[in-house]
């Protein structure tokens, strides 16, 4: 691709300070970006980016100005980085569909909607072939619970079990996740809640996700990601949530308040697939408000011969999430129309020089 990509950037929050400066750095060309937060709309992009960075001329727009704006604009790629599901991001997806402009988002959910919102995804996925664009959800658990992990069993022998848990930190990513997580309930408000679907079988977790009365946890998402990528047909699958506690008062910046010894600081969520190839998957997201001494963990047990476990600890979650969408971009842009997940796409790669130098399409 001889020219620059161009692209905006959709939701001016936490994410954007990276997204924004990694895509501008790897020789995207910003043409606009957008907020529904009053505070932002009409500074300068360069002030989301923050620590000085070079005013980009291009100013936040409110998100109502997204329609109209991106039609005239017809920029190659949306950034999206807003919400965690797909529900909530099915305006922007179908504008962005509707003018044949390709998006990549930050939803935690969009990685592989087909196990949760399939009514919708094959909606998106329709608009998509019309306008000969292409959607997709991108981050850090389409690489470090995903290709990290598919590509790891090609050193295996035989794998009988796959075993996952990553621990973020809540309060990095807005206070709609924190309450989603559970965070400041107490533990019989929690297990009314959000556990209250724990003992769900298979066909009852399978109705309330897909009918969308129940949101799952990412994991949901990844183990029908990892499923796909390797293979597997998926006979069962059920979650669990777990509240996570602290024995000390604990203070909340997303949540504005102190959140009492022994409740709930957040949750693991633990969802156990198992496939007609004998492999189950057994994977943990543990999203909580974290104590001075805790930190971000990635860890991945492989039982087979051999075992073997692979552990990421201290990743840095936002950074990483942002870097892993940038570099997927060419990719995105490559990929046929339609909403394709990236279990679909080829492994990532780190882009040396600029992204449109990696397209192979144009």
């Amino acid at each position: 691709m001889e020219r620059k990509i161009t692209f905006v950037q959709y939701g001016c929050g936490k994410m954007a300070k990276y997204l924004i400066r990694y895509a501008i750095g790897k020789g995207a060309v910003l043409l606009g970006a957008f907020d529904m937060n009053p505070a932002v709309i009409g500074k300068d992009a360069a002030d989301i980016v923050g620590d000085g960075y070079p005013e980009t001329g291009i100013k936040v727009s409110a998100a109502s100005e997204a329609e109209r704006m991106i039609a005239d604009l017809k920029p190659d790629v949306c950034i999206i980085a807003t919400r965690s599901t797909v529900a909530e991001l099915e305006d922007i997806f179908t504008i962005c569909a509707k003018n044949g402009v390709n998006a990549i988002t930050t939803c935690e959910e969009a990685l592989y909607p087909w196990n949760s919102s399939p009514d919708l995804t094959k909606k998106l996925d329709a608009l998509a072939k019309e306008g000969n664009c292409t959607l997709t959800g991108v981050g850090y658990c389409d690489l470090y619970w995903g290709t990290m992990v598919t590509n790891y069993m090609g050193s295996q022998y035989t794998v009988n079990k796959i075993i996952g848990e990553s621990w973020y930190n809540v309060e990095d990513y807005g206070i709609a996740l924190a309450q989603g997580h559970g965070a400041g309930l107490s533990i019989e408000e929690f297990n009314k809640t959000i556990g209250a679907y724990n003992d769900y079988d298979h066909d009852q977790m399978k109705a309330i996700v897909e009918s969308g009365e129940y949101v799952p946890s990412y994991m949901w998402n990844q183990n029908g990601w990892l499923a796909s990528k390797l293979g597997l047909h998926i006979v069962s699958q059920t979650q669990k949530c777990i509240p996570t506690t602290y024995p000390e008062d604990l203070y909340s910046s997303t949540l504005g308040r102190v959140i009492p010894a022994g409740q709930a600081t957040g949750m693991k969520a633990i969802v156990t697939t198992t496939t007609e190839e004998g492999i189950t998957l057994e994977t943990a997201c543990v999203g909580k408000v974290y104590s001075k001494d805790e930190y971000d963990i990635n860890q991945w047990t492989l039982q087979g011969e051999p075992d073997s476990t692979l552990i990421c600890n201290k990743p840095a979650t936002v950074e990483l999430t942002c870097g892993t969408i940038i570099n997927r971009i060419p990719q995105l842009i490559d990929a046929p129309a339609g909403y394709i997940t990236t279990d679909q796409y080829p492994y990532n790669l780190y882009c040396i020089k600029d992204l449109n130098e990696y397209v192979t399409s144009k």
